[in-house]
């Protein structure tokens, strides 16, 4: 049962990240390597807003948003300088380029931030935990969980429901015939790119109380991001959510089982997830 929550709270902290990922692939096709900078960035923003122990659950979360809204403005800017003058090129440019970017990202947190490790404790209300049964379960795990499913929520409810994101999917579709149709294609695809560096910045507040701060703290949660996204189907919200939860029960399970070696299940599965569906679970289904 500790295996189920754990595995389930780390899969809802990959799906916080690969949300923002897939929603980027998903309309312009660009596998970002900058989202893990960015969701760095949302998470120092967020920190510098809450201090070390954020005083209720409200701050923590306002901290998030502050922290998402920071990184939104910073990828309007981003998409107007880098990725409009790269959408026509091949894909090893924009692989360049995303690197780019991160790099300048990680240069500008050392600068601003430091080099020093920073932990932020979990507010009041999420510090204890909750008996199920024989089992303690931490609460912040149990918010984790609340947080990703909402997430998800919120991006089936805009993308399958809002006239908006039912134009940014018919643009993914077909960029050529929706300008054709009168489209406004160049304002649709800025607000896309926004919401998914907003995405990465929230995540990275919302998980503040999971992780020590350093520049390098982007790495794990975008490697992790890039398998669920490939997993579940390249630029497809439902896959990336359904591969997040099971590369966190995979990985859970295998802490488990396997102590000893810890984090190979997550490969070895995904290997075997792109052995049988190399195309994706969700193949053929983009945003």
């Amino acid at each position: 049962m500790f295996a189920l929550i754990n595995g389930l709270s780390a899969g809802m902290a990959i799906f916080l990240v690969a949300a923002g990922l897939t929603l980027m692939f998903g309309v312009m096709r660009i596998l970002n390597f900058a989202h893990g900078a960015f969701f760095m960035i949302g998470a120092y923003v967020a920190a510098t807003l809450v201090g070390s122990g954020p005083h209720s659950i409200a701050t923590l979360i306002g901290g998030a948003a502050v922290g998402g809204a920071a990184v939104g403005l910073l990828g309007l800017a981003v998409e107007r300088v880098v990725f409009r003058r790269i959408q026509h090129v091949e894909e090893h440019f924009m692989l360049i380029a995303t690197f780019a970017v991160m790099l300048i990202c990680v240069g500008a947190v050392k600068l601003i931030w430091g080099l020093d490790f920073v932990s932020v404790d979990p507010p009041p209300g999420l510090d204890g935990a909750v008996s199920i049964g024989d089992l303690f379960v931490p609460q912040f795990s149990l918010f984790v969980i609340g947080a990703g499913v909402a997430v998800f929520l919120v991006l089936e409810l805009f993308i399958h429901r809002l006239w908006m994101g039912k134009m940014i999917v018919s643009i993914t579709a077909d960029r050529w015939m929706a300008n054709l149709l009168g489209l406004n294609v160049p304002v649709a695809v800025t607000l896309a790119v926004v919401a998914s560096f907003a995405l990465a910045g929230v995540a990275g507040g919302l998980l503040l109380p999971n992780q020590t701060l350093s520049p390098g703290l982007g790495d794990a949660y975008l490697l992790l991001g890039f398998n669920a996204v490939i997993i579940g189907g390249l630029g497809n919200v439902r896959g990336a959510f359904v591969a997040a939860i099971l590369l966190g029960l995979i990985d859970s399970f295998n802490a488990v089982l396997l102590p000893q070696a810890p984090g190979i299940a997550v490969y070895v599965g995904m290997i075997g997830f792109l052995l049988l569906r190399p195309e994706g679970i969700f193949a053929g289904r983009r945003a």
